[in-house]
């Protein structure tokens, strides 16, 4: 069989892999190498040329449909800003996750982005204030037990504040919390737009041994309306690059004990480096 007819059969069969997915949330690679009589070698390779696609999520044993199994509760345009750095950023950050950990994860499109990227977790506890990061949990992360906060739903988005939230999160004490930001400015910290959604994230940052802040390089700008946390306020900033290093230099002025953990470009897809002036410049790839 020549390579052109081999390339031919593996498109036929990734799309009928992407035809089983519209009619079901999930896959799994011992029917498929069954329903196609291929190889676990073959169908892996089929479900990770799929992945890279950004067509469907690789779980232990199979695959999942992104467009069927998750509801999302941010319109698409922001999933889809620098949606390649949140990926990147989330991987990153789901290395520092051990099996048996609790975390409260803050509501936001990066911290959904880590929590798809807990697939392979044992024994994990997902404390969250989003409802859409509690559905994909539950639905996607079979081995992760989910906590879903109480309290008032903001009109219009879907995450929980209030002084229910705050009671609920006091008699809960976490091995990691992650958080997201809306804006970080040296000297004046991390900012959010609401007001509720900053007491929410002050307490998930007093609740937790290890606090992580997740965010791209583009949060790196004026403050927002209220600020929720200082640099020093966490062991752990995963971000895709810092912007003329200050973020770096904010830890190394204040005697943080903060760890900066950034990204190899090489890793992130869709960036690029603009040589002729020696400067980075971002090209994202859509969700």
């Amino acid at each position: 069989m020549s390579r052109q007819q081999n390339k031919m059969l593996a498109d036929e069969r990734r799309a009928r892999i992407m035809e089983e997915l519209e009619h079901k949330s999930t896959v799994l690679v011992a029917d498929l190498c069954k329903k196609f009589d291929v190889s676990e070698v073959t169908v892996r390779s089929d479900l990770k040329k799929l992945e890279d696609a950004g067509k469907l999520r690789r779980t232990r044993g199979g695959a999942v449909s992104i467009m069927r199994t998750i509801t999302i509760s941010y319109p698409d345009q922001r999933m889809n800003v620098n949606s390649a750095a949140k990926r990147a950023i989330a991987s990153k950050a789901a290395e520092l996750i051990s099996d048996g950990e609790s975390l409260m994860v803050d509501t936001g499109t990066t911290t959904f982005e880590f929590v798809r990227a807990l697939t392979d977790k044992r024994d994990i506890t997902i404390v969250t204030s989003d409802l859409s990061i509690a559905t994909y949990a539950d639905s996607n992360l079979p081995h992760a037990d989910v906590i879903c906060l109480g309290g008032h739903l903001r009109k219009n988005h879907r995450y929980i504040t209030g002084m229910m939230t705050l009671r609920n999160l006091s008699e809960i004490f976490a091995d990691k919390a992650i958080l997201a930001t809306d804006a970080y400015t040296p000297g004046k910290g991390f900012t959010t737009e609401f007001m509720g959604n900053a007491e929410v994230k002050r307490g998930f940052l007093a609740q937790a041994r290890d606090r992580i802040m997740l965010m791209d390089a583009s949060k790196v700008r004026a403050p927002r309306f209220v600020k929720f946390g200082d640099i020093s306020d966490f062991d752990t900033v995963v971000m895709d690059y810092d912007p003329e290093g200050k973020v770096a230099e904010t830890i190394k002025s204040s005697c943080a004990q903060t760890r900066l953990e950034l990204i190899d470009k090489d890793l992130i897809v869709g960036r690029d480096v603009d040589s002729d002036i020696g400067r980075e410049r971002t090209k994202f790839i859509e969700d």
